[in-house]
């Protein structure tokens, strides 16, 4: 028993590095009080752009338990560039759950499910600089129980 215990940071350590993605150069998380997105709470991420050159793919990461009462959910982005100019606004919706089955979609145990949808594909930033991209939940009521954080994530494309 005294072995595995300690074996225990070891293992932590190997699936931390075993999850890293060398392509990732941003990623953040918002966790929601009391595990309600409430509509004007507006989560705001700010990220470097270095390399114009390159292609981007923005994901949108959503956390839910499955307590949460709808399939799916909206949300508006806003990307803005270093200067303040506004690069992109769109509105997204995210299937959360089977709309048929009601089963959950995404990685989760138990009540708590994770999901990262592919909001901004193949991107490309024309100024080199710190971006701010802008969240905003847009569904038709202004306390959303359940759904527990939202968050982003910027990868460089695999180049082809």
């Amino acid at each position: 028993m005294v072995q595995v215990l300690r074996a225990l940071p070891f293992l932590g350590l190997l699936l931390m590095l075993a999850s890293c993605d060398p392509n990732q150069i941003y990623e953040k998380n918002t966790d929601f009080k009391d595990f309600t997105w409430a509509v004007q709470e507006k989560p705001a991420f700010e990220f470097e752009i270095k390399d114009t050159t390159q292609r981007y793919n923005v994901y949108f990461n959503i956390r839910n338990a499955s307590a949460y009462g709808y399939y799916n959910l909206y949300v508006k982005h806003t990307l803005s560039d270093p200067n303040g100019k506004r690069v992109s606004q769109l509105l997204h919706q995210m299937v959360l759950m089977d709309p048929q089955t009601g089963e959950p979609r995404g990685r989760g145990t138990g009540d708590i499910f994770d999901h990262q949808f592919l909001a901004l594909p193949n991107q490309r930033f024309h100024v080199a600089g710190t971006y701010k991209l802008l969240l905003e939940q847009y569904m038709r009521q202004d306390q959303l129980p359940g759904i527990m954080a939202a968050g982003v994530r910027v990868a460089k494309t695999e180049a082809k």
